[in-house]
């Protein structure tokens, strides 16, 4: 039986500031990271540590400058450090989904068709796929009237749900929550926070970002300390 979801070796990340004499920026070296199914990990630490950074390293969004990211898929490991863009399109589509802080808002396509895109890339049925969605939007309390717009001229608070439905709906073995509840009152966080709860009981991986305490106490079991770059002397 696998249990290790997400395994973080010796990974470095600098950013080169190529407008302004290509000034190397550090954020973190020799950094490790291991995650089982059915855990959930926050990143913590104070602002400009390189939360957000790890988060999109381990999507591949951004490139590390050494070390491996181990991520499970179809029960071997892709190193998301070195894989192609092929290999990591595939490990998006059926193990590791990701909820940013904002949503990717396509003009003049429908909030429930949005909410349903993961589902069809997996070769789910239109019909079924948007049946799932409404069920998604429906629990985390955006209204129906709103289903059929883009989701542009919505509230943060209401575009950071839309989001949320969107990220969960495929059942991701591996998430990665980049502050999901942000923009939320205490009654849908509390709706994310049974979420990811309901997550960790089916046996998946979550990794992220909480700064609300409560919500971060209520639904990890691990803190994953970061600290601000402390260049060579």
């Amino acid at each position: 039986m696998m249990t290790q979801a997400i395994d973080v070796r010796g990974i470095a990340k600098n950013f080169r500031l190529h407008t302004q004499g290509d000034v190397e920026i550090g954020v973190f070296q020799e950094l490790s990271l291991s995650v089982d199914f059915g855990s959930c990990v926050a990143l913590h630490g104070p602002s400009g540590c390189g939360k957000s950074t790890l988060l999109r390293a381990l999507y591949a969004n951004y490139r590390v400058d050494r070390g491996t990211i181990g991520v499970r898929h179809d029960g071997g490991w892709v190193d998301m450090a070195r894989a192609a863009p092929r290999e990591i399109l595939a490990v998006r589509q059926r193990s590791l989904g990701y909820v940013s802080q904002f949503l990717r808002v396509i003009p003049r396509v429908a909030t429930l068709d949005i909410v349903a895109e993961p589902l069809r890339q997996r070769g789910v049925a239109d019909d079924a796929a948007r049946e799932q969605a409404a069920i998604l939007l429906r629990r985390v309390n955006i209204p129906e009237r709103l289903w059929e717009l883009a989701p542009s001229t919505f509230s943060g608070g209401e575009q950071q749900r839309v989001n949320i439905a969107r990220g969960f709906i495929a059942d991701f073995p591996i998430l990665l929550l980049d502050e999901p509840t942000a923009a939320l009152d205490a009654e849908n966080g509390a709706i994310v926070a049974e979420m990811i709860l309901e997550a960790k009981a089916q046996d998946r991986a979550i990794v992220g970002i909480f700064h609300d305490a409560a919500i971060r106490a209520k639904v990890c079991d691990h803190l994953f300390e970061l600290a601000p770059f402390k260049a060579a002397a």
